[in-house]
């Protein structure tokens, strides 16, 4: 149920967000895991982001994957409304002529770093584009990973959450979206999964703008970091 309290967390977003969301039709079994994600990736490619549609292909921009890209529908529509396509991409969902596919494809859809779908391997390949950036000597771009709370029990994660830790590879912030529908959890929560490992964390109402900007922000140069966003269970 969305509470007048609900309404002022997400008062950031633009109002003709959810308009260019209902637009995408065709992939409603997904839903959820779009909707979940919206307020993060606003936040994220409002306030966050040093990436536009004119550095699309900048060496020095900050670096966004999509790990949890089953349910891209909310990563459209904010692709579209920062103007890296033109909206009228979003009435045409996976047909035959469509660059948007029910899995983003970096080939055919501006902005989009990776081609993802199959859970488990966002962070690691985040893991590894930190490394790519950092082996040419380029220390500004940050890369930040959206994963959801269930793509956790995939063991690939947990190796990459290991090795970002172990090496202090503070280039890479991980935005975990928790609505609850991890088949087997973590004892002490999502965060203390992450911070075992040397990641430093915060947790934070996912609905909520300026909590999530101060917690994407609030980080030590030297270690990884990561955000959990919740949100209201999956249905």
């Amino acid at each position: 149920m969305v509470t007048p309290a609900t309404r002022n967390r997400r008062a950031g977003r633009p109002a003709r967000l959810g308009p260019l969301l209902r637009r995408l039709t065709g992939d409603e079994k997904h839903a959820p895991s779009a909707h979940s994600t919206l307020d993060v990736l606003w936040v994220l490619y409002d306030r966050i982001l040093r990436v536009s549609p004119e550095t699309a292909d900048s060496p020095d921009r900050d670096r966004f994957l999509l790990s949890k890209g089953h349910g891209p529908a909310a990563y459209y529509a904010v692709l579209a409304a920062k103007g890296f396509f033109p909206e009228d991409w979003l009435d045409d969902l996976a047909g035959p002529e469509s660059r948007l596919g029910h899995h983003p494809d970096r080939t055919l859809v501006p902005g989009v770093e990776i081609g993802t779908g199959s859970l488990g391997h966002g962070l690691g390949l985040g893991v590894g584009t930190a490394l790519g950036l950092r082996a040419q000597g380029l220390d500004l771009p940050r890369v930040y990973v959206l994963l959801g709370d269930a793509e956790l029990d995939e063991g690939s994660n947990h190796e990459a959450i290991a090795y970002a830790g172990a090496t202090g590879l503070a280039t890479i912030s991980a935005i975990v979206i928790d609505n609850q529908s991890a088949s087997h959890g973590w004892p002490g929560g999502i965060a203390s999964r992450f911070t075992v490992h040397g990641w430093t964390a915060h947790t934070v109402d996912g609905r909520n703008h300026d909590a999530i900007e101060t917690a994407l922000t609030s980080r030590r140069p030297d270690r990884p970091h990561v955000v959990v966003a919740v949100v209201e269970p999956k249905e």
